[in-house]
Parts: structure tokens; C-alpha cells; sequence
């Protein structure tokens, strides 16, 4: 069974349940007037007279009260939108896990989800999905320049195996980007594990290293290059570049980053997962750092926390937003924001109270001590470059001493991988992912494609700021005490801290809410492996302790 869809709660059906709740009302009442008028016939007219006015006194006052409740609504509407979702998901269609376990209502277990052992990944190959095209059938080569920092590009490198797909193309291993911001001149092989790539995916689509040299001799003109417009259905993949495929044999799509739709059938759906999670497997020495880097952080405390701060001052400068660093931050970001000739004027104070700007380091770790995490709890940072360095970091330091980067933990074993920011980025993966609790401070790349992963593997928990809310409190944080703070953060962050019910069929990226992929357990499975057709085993993943694979996500990226 999948996952259930949520039910949308509208303010318009709110008001009409109160408007027939009044009707009601206030028909009742004339029930009774006219009642008790009836049994009042034989007295005095001024006794009926008096009974009239109290009527229209009693339809006054209902009327009154209905243009009063109705304006205190619209006077609350900004602070109680935002819950009615999160509350209406409780209220209807309750899954088989809630009614296991009763009330939802019960505090929540900032480190673990107590409902993630009744879900599984299930992105195995329906037996209806046909085996992938050889290559001297198929209708040409695909090439594929990918775009982006390293997340970035993960996206771009698994749309590019479905678009291959769709097109019953053969797959040439995708270039990564060179130009962009990072400078980094990685290639594939540098990256990820090449040969279990190519292999992992032979069943869904035949993938090369390389357009045959004899091939590309026999050309008449160079591979021809085109860019397709962002989130193209199939139906233009099909329409647009098929007929070129078809007469060129060579193709190449640049700038490929979220050039595929969001909504696909749910068997490409899930071969989007099998890319994402298995087949996009990092280099052995890679894996074998990050993985140290794993131990490291578990020898000095059985769990810790991955925070992803993206502070950068590009980034910063992008998103419009002040962040209390007086006219120096305002005149360093506005001359950055210049690089962009086309981007609007934003309000500062706006955006923050749309929650679109990214929280502090400070306003992070003040998040998680009020979620409940002690300051003895250790961290893992993973970070780029902090603006205003480390008089920024210094609050969150404050609050939680025990404070490690990969600069701090790896000494000499990194120095290799400093030219390279995909590398560099690789590693955090691996720590963040590793981690039993993953936080980020905005709502970028890296944060979707791991918040999804962490869902796929056995929604370990991830904690996405609930900015909007929270942006209020931290502005008025000196007009309460401590426990009052904390009980309003722990209401805001309800719905924002990686619960399987979080997850919105047909909202959001796919890669960060990967819901086909997703099963929920029923009252009558087992708790044994749940085996698809090729041989993946859904159920324990990796043979991890849960039905995904709850804690094993090593081990699922090296053997699944």
C-alpha cells in the first residue's frame, strides 16, 4: 500500500461549517420560541410582545456572534494556517501505524521517529517494465553535461538515465560541470564508482563510457547540441528531441539540472530511486574516508547531529535578506547581489516573515537546545564558506562545545581532496547521511537530496526549519522566558521534522519527497524481507535493524 494521500484543509470549508453550525442554531432557537409561543396562547398580549422581542434580541445576538467569530478567523488566519494541514492529517485518513500507536500528540523523540518501522523502500523493477534496448538497437546516444555543485548535478545525472529511458536511448556517462561557481574539474570516475553505475543499471538502461571511436569517425557532423527547458514532460523528450535523435544518432542536452518533470509514471518514478540511491555509488576511497569520518564522530558519543549550514555570502547575498550585521553585511551582499543584472528588489523584512531566508548559525543551534538537544550533543558542520568566518559560528559553538568539521577530524587525510569541492562535498554526504539526526538551515540541493534519502533509507530523522514561524519567535525571544520559547519552537517544528507523514504525494521535488518509493506496511505483512522480482531486498535494506534499513546506510551504499 502506499503511502496515504493527506487531506487538504481549506478556510472556506471552515467558515461554512460555522455558518451551518449557526443555521442550526439558530433554527433550534426558533424551534423553541415558537414552541414555548404556542403553550403561551391564552396569556396576555403583553406576555407574547415580550416574547417577540426576546426572538429578535436572540437572532441579533446570533448574527453578531457569527460576524464575530467570522472576523476573529480572519484575524487568526496567519497563525493558524500554517497548522491546519499538519492538523488535518491527524484528524483523517489515519494510517495503520497511527492506529497502532494512538494519539499522535505524544511528544516527539527528537533523535528517532517511533513510525519509521512501519514504512519501507520499495523501488524495485515491476514486472511489466521492460528490459533496457542493447545498444546497437537502440535509436542513438545520449550525452549529458550535467550542471551545478555536486547535489546538483546528482539530480541532472539521474534524470538523464530516465530521459534515456523515455527515449530508448543509449546512455553515454554524464560530464560533470567544470564552469560553474566550484571550479571543480572532477570527472565521473573521480566521484562515483563508474563500472557499478553501468552495471547496477543494465536491466533499465544500456549505459557506455564512451561513444565508440568508429562510431564518431563515421560521422558527418559533430553530435548535435541542444538545451531543453526545465521540469520538459516525457511528451517533450518524445515530440522535441526523439526526431533529432533519430536523424543525428547523437545528441548531447546541456545544463542538465531539473530538465525532467516532477510527476512521472510511478515505475520511471522509481527508477529515479534505484539511480539516486544505489547506483550513484561514491569512489572507494571516498566511501572509505567518509565512512572514517563516520567513526570518528561515533567513538566520541553513540549519536550526533549533522548540521548543513549554508552561509555563504553569495548565497546570502542572493536570497535578500539582512541578517544583523549593520551597514558593512548590507553593503558587502549588495554589491555581490550586482553579479545578478535581473534579480527584483526584495523587502529584507519581507522575506524573512515569508520564512525565505536562511537561519543563522545562532538561530540553528537556538532551534535544536529548545527542540530538547543538550549542549553535550555532539555536531558534525558541514559547511562551504561562512560569512563574517568564525565570529559567525561562535554562538553555535557556544551552545554545543562539542563542534567538528571534516577540516577538524580528517588533518593531512583531506589534503588530497581541497582542490576539488565535489569531493569535499562527497565527504559531507557521507557524514550527514550517517548521522542520526540531520539539520539544515535552508532548503537547497544538498538538503532535499539528503532529506529524501534519509526518507528512502528509513526516515531517520531530518529537521527542516519551519522559518516562517520561527522567524517571529526569534525576533521576540527577549520577551519570553526559556520554557515558553521552547514549547512555541517545539509546536512550530510539528510537521517539519522528517515523520513519514510529512510526505505530500504530488508536493514538492520529487527528490525530496520520494513517495513512489515508499511503502507502508499493512496489518497483515510480515516483518521478513520483502523481495521484488530482481532480487532487491525492500524490506532491510543493507540488512539493516528496521524495515528499511534503519542506521545501515553504508552498508546499503556498497551493496545494494
Amino acid at each position: 500500500m502506499g503511502v496515504a494521500k493527506p487531506w487538504r484543509f481549506s478556510l472556506l470549508t471552515a467558515n461554512q461549517a460555522l455558518l451551518q453550525h449557526n443555521k442550526t442554531h439558530n433554527y433550534h432557537s426558533n424551534g423553541i420560541s415558537n414552541a414555548n409561543g404556542k403553550q403561551m396562547l391564552g396569556r396576555s398580549s403583553s406576555t407574547t410582545g415580550s416574547c417577540s422581542h426576546k426572538r429578535k434580541i436572540s437572532l441579533s445576538f446570533v448574527c453578531g456572534f457569527m460576524l464575530f467569530a467570522l472576523g476573529l478567523i480572519s484575524l487568526l488566519t496567519g497563525h493558524v494556517v500554517s497548522d491546519l494541514e499538519w492538523y488535518s492529517q491527524q484528524l483523517v485518513q489515519r494510517s495503520f501505524y497511527s492506529k497502532l500507536e494512538g494519539s499522535r500528540r505524544r511528544p516527539i523523540d527528537i533523535w528517532k521517529s517511533r513510525y519509521s518501522k512501519y514504512y519501507y523502500e520499495c523501488s524495485g523493477r515491476g514486472s511489466h517494465f521492460s528490459s533496457a534496448t542493447p545498444e546497437q538497437s537502440s535509436n542513438g546516444y545520449l550525452l549529458i553535461a550535467a550542471s551545478g555543485g555536486l547535489n546538483q548535478q546528482r539530480t541532472g545525472i539521474t534524470d538523464a538515465v530516465v530521459v534515456a529511458r523515455i527515449l530508448n536511448a543509449t546512455l553515454v556517462v554524464p560530464e560533470l560541470d567544470h564552469h560553474s561557481y566550484w571550479k571543480d574539474d572532477s570527472d565521473f570516475v573521480d566521484v562515483f564508482d563508474v563500472d557499478w553505475f553501468i552495471s547496477s543499471l543494465a536491466k533499465d538502461v544500456t549505459i557506455v563510457k564512451r561513444v565508440p571511436d568508429k562510431f564518431m569517425r563515421s560521422m558527418e557532423k559533430p553530435p548535435y547540441t541542444m538545451r531543453v527547458p526545465r521540469k520538459s514532460e516525457p511528451e517533450y523528450y518524445l515530440e522535441q528531441v526523439l526526431p533529432i535523435l533519430l536523424r543525428r544518432s547523437v545528441v548531447q542536452l546541456t545544463k542538465f539540472d531539473y530538465r525532467l518533470a516532477n510527476d512521472l509514471d510511478d515505475e520511471l518514478q522509481k527508477l529515479r530511486c534505484r539511480v539516486n540511491y544505489h547506483a550513484l555509488r561514491f569512489t572507494k576511497p571516498i566511501e572509505e574516508l567518509g565512512q572514517s569520518l563516520v567513526s570518528k564522530m561515533h567513538k566520541m558519543a553513540k549519536r550526533y547531529i549533522a548540521v548543513h549550514l549554508r552561509f555563504e555570502p553569495d548565497m546570502l547575498a542572493f536570497s535578500g535578506c539582512y541578517f544583523g550585521g549593520g551597514d558593512k553585511e548590507r553593503y558587502e551582499l549588495g554589491e555581490i547581489r550586482k553579479r545578478w543584472a535581473t534579480l527584483p528588489d526584495l523587502s529584507p523584512e519581507g522575506e524573512r516573515k515569508r520564512g525565505k531566508c536562511p537561519l543563522t548559525p545562532y538561530e540553528v543551534g537556538l532551534m535544536l537546545r529548545a527542540l530538547g538537544f543538550s549542549n553535550d550533543t555532539h555536531l558534525y558542520v558541514a559547511s562551504g564558506e561562512i560569512y563574517g568566518g568564525e565570529a559567525t559560528l561562535q554562538p553555535l559553538r557556544e551552545l554545543f562545545p562539542n563542534f567538528y568539521t571534516k577540516e577538524m577530524l580528517a588533518n593531512e587525510e583531506l589534503r588530497p581532496y581541497l582542490p576539488f569541492s565535489s569531493r569535499l562535498a562527497a565527504l559531507d554526504y557521507i557524514v550527514c547521511d550517517e548521522s542520526d539526526v540531520f539539520v539544515t538551515n535552508n532548503n537547497g540541493n544538498m538538503a532535499k537530496i539528503l532529506a529524501g534519502r534519509r526518507r528512502y533509507m528509513g526516515h531517520k530523522r531530518t529537521i527542516r526549519p519551519n522559518a516562517k514561524r520561527l522567524s517571529s519567535l526569534f525576533m521576540t525571544r527577549d520577551q519570553m522566558d526559556w520554557d515558553t520559547f521552547s514549547k512555541k519552537v517545539k509546536s512550530a517544528q510539528r510537521g517539519f521534522m522528517g515523520e513519514p507523514d510529512e510526505i505530500r504525494p504530488g508536493r514538492g521535488e520529487f527528490h525530496e519527497y520520494p513517495y513512489p518509493c515508499i511503502c507502508e506496511k499493512t496489518a497483515s505483512d510480515d516483518d521478513g524481507d520483502n523481495n521484488d522480482d530482481d532480487g532487491n531486498n525492500n524490506g532491510t535494506t543493507g540488512g539493516g535493524s528496521g524495515p528499511a534499513g534503519l542506521g545501515s546506510n553504508a552498508k546499503a551504499r556498497m551493496d545494494s
